[in-house]
């Protein structure tokens, strides 16, 4: 019987080798992270009218007859066109045994292109849940939200966690966690998880976020370190610790606090509450074990923010808190911690771009 908590890497080989995870293509070591793994696109991309749920008694399939518009190849890469939605066959399906859920997420490159991915299931009702005992396909929804994107089959935009019982650490934990092993700069605010608030009074210069062109070239996700950032972002700068985001345009910011993320422990990005501002905080929701972590090449590293105004203009302000960790128990030690085995692009970040621009 596996012990509760999120599965480790060595834990997902196990499920691969058993066929609890299976694929139309063999998964590939790079996929397997120390506590989460990345799924692949397919071949085909379907235009659809409306994001949709299957819902408890259809399937995807079903679902795509009734909102289907017409069907992307995306073999030699395809543009995915701002604004619209579509739902991609991801290769990957599971068979999840009874007591263990699933949970995904867009991986930090994605989100911080404004490119809102979501997965659903056959009879799903949430969006990024799988439930127990699930035995079926997994397709991804896909709305470029900012850029319009060049993607292709076995891109991975997508990542995947697998729970095993109850994970959820307690605030009383993680103070204690705390105590031992320090999970954040400065004084913790312990709440339903850690809070985090945002960074506007840089120590050096005034260059505290970036905020999406609105109009455009296409971003390839196969090129790295390849686009110009002043083509596609405004850079945001401020002397007066605030800044005024203007409903539906997209920031990057970053976090104040250097947050860690010790070995036995994974984390979740979540919303704060509702009455602290109208806006969103967050697309890429996972940190692995060993994000920040001294003994894994990190000091603390500060999140990055991806950040969407709703209603009304909204006054941010240096110091707000603007969401939340949540931390959970590891299931067993990772074989590989990022930053360290696991090659990071964001271990000891600071304020960062999408690793597709350049600087």
């Amino acid at each position: 019987m596996t012990k509760s908590g999120v599965l480790a890497d060595h834990q997902i080989r196990d499920m691969i080798a058993s066929g609890g995870i299976a694929a139309d293509a063999p998964i590939e070591d790079g996929q397997i992270q120390p506590a989460s793994l990345d799924l692949r696109l397919g071949q085909t991309a379907y235009r659809v009218r409306a994001s949709f749920l299957a819902g408890r008694q259809r399937t995807v399939k079903e679902r795509l007859a009734d909102f289907q518009m017409h069907a992307v190849e995306l073999e030699g890469g395809a543009v995915l066109e701002k604004g619209c939605v579509y739902v991609v066959p991801l290769m990957e399906r599971l068979t999840l045994p009874q007591g263990m859920t699933a949970a995904a997420s867009a991986k930090s490159s994605i989100g911080r292109l404004d490119l809102l991915t979501r997965i659903i299931t056959d009879q799903g009702v949430e969006f990024d849940r799988v439930p127990e005992g699930y035995d079926g396909p997994l397709y991804v929804e896909i709305c470029p939200r900012s850029f319009s994107v060049v993607a292709k089959p076995g891109q991975m935009l997508n990542q995947i966690i697998f729970r095993q019982g109850k994970t959820l650490m307690s605030d009383d934990d993680l103070r204690s966690l705390h105590a031992q092993t320090p999970i954040v700069s400065g004084d913790p605010v312990i709440s339903d998880g850690l809070g985090f608030s945002v960074d506007l009074e840089p120590t050096d210069g005034t260059l505290v976020g970036y905020r999406a062109k609105p109009h455009t070239g296409v971003v390839d996700l196969s090129k790295l370190d390849h686009y110009d950032p002043a083509e596609f972002w405004e850079e945001v700068h401020t002397k007066d610790g605030w800044i005024i985001l203007d409903p539906g345009a997209f920031y990057i910011l970053v976090s104040r606090e250097a947050i860690v993320i010790p070995p036995m422990q994974a984390a979740e990005m979540a919303p704060y509450l509702a009455m602290v501002g109208e806006f969103r905080v967050h697309y890429a929701g996972f940190f692995d074990p060993g994000f920040g972590y001294a003994d894994a090449g990190g000091s603390g590293s500060r999140g990055v923010l991806e950040v969407r105004c709703h209603e009304a203009p909204f006054v941010l302000e240096h110091g707000q808190v603007v969401g939340r960790l949540v931390y959970e128990h590891m299931a067993a030690m990772p074989a590989a911690l990022y930053g360290r085995e696991i090659k990071s692009n964001y271990q000891g970040q600071g304020l960062k771009l999408s690793k597709h621009f350049r600087g």
